[in-house]
């Protein structure tokens, strides 16, 4: 039975569903390598524009599998080709949405945090829960959680291991949208439907820089702005962009 499921709901759109709902779908090493596996296709594939990775109504990622991890030492962690995983998802340049339900805790809060835009029901809960068990967030927590909500606020998480919920964490900058349960899914593929109508191109570029221009000066990222802002005048969907602006009719983007 495959650990993730690859469905197509909408043209140019992938969804992703986490599929060990057994085990509240935690992240033990076959399953990172499908995910990943599944992630360096779809970044390949240009017939996609936007993925959606979610779990199910009861739980997005609880974490980390610990039993597979209970007798580890620090070479199997160093060997283990986690941190590969980790850098698959953050270098992929195609918008990637969380639909989040229940629990996002540990490396499912993680996994979220990588996502470019997080919707969460109303019943969701997101957390690094790690220190409870004598670790910390391993997956970009202490860096990622930090840059999104700020440093007080991370380090209560961080430092407590408790979760918050889905209203606090889109006060916190954590979430970009709170829904109700069952409207989830359903709002994340609607405006990952939105994203890949759009062209591709400068889709892209806009991820690029946001994400490039976040760890450097004002000066540099608007550098970065400028930059990519022009290149996008050589492309066919930004003529017909205009042009179908001008003539009043739907533009048609071909990612050229």
């Amino acid at each position: 039975m495959p650990l993730i499921l690859l469905e197509h709901p909408a043209d140019g759109v992938a969804l992703l569903r986490m599929n060990r709902p057994e085990a509240r779908n935690a992240l033990n090493n076959a399953t990172r390598i499908e995910l990943t596996d599944h992630f360096r296709q779809l970044t390949i594939d240009s017939n996609i524009r936007c993925i959606v990775i979610t779990g199910n109504e009861k739980c997005f990622v609880a974490g980390a599998d610990l039993k597979e991890i209970q007798q580890m030492g620090t070479a199997e962690m160093t060997q283990s080709g986690v941190r590969q995983m980790w850098k698959v998802f953050a270098d992929c340049p195609k918008p990637v949405i969380a639909a989040v339900n229940g629990f996002a805790l540990g490396g499912g809060c993680e996994l979220a945090m990588h996502a470019d835009i997080i919707i969460a029901g109303v019943s969701a809960q997101f957390g690094q829960p790690e220190v409870k068990v004598g670790l910390m967030a391993g997956g970009g927590g202490t860096q990622r959680l930090v840059r999104a909500v700020g440093k007080f606020r991370a380090m209560k998480m961080l430092l407590t291991g408790e979760a918050i919920n889905a209203d606090e964490a889109l006060q916190m900058g954590l979430a970009s949208e709170v829904v109700a349960d069952d409207q989830v899914l359903e709002r994340a593929l609607q405006m990952a439907g939105q994203i890949a109508a759009l062209p591709p191109l400068a889709i892209r570029q806009t991820k690029e820089v946001v994400l490039a221009g976040a760890d450097c000066s004002l000066d540099a990222g608007l550098t970065l702005e400028r930059k990519a802002f022009d290149i996008l005048f050589d492309t066919d969907d930004q003529k017909e962009g205009i042009q179908a602006f001008i003539e009043k009719r739907k533009p048609e983007f071909r990612g050229k």
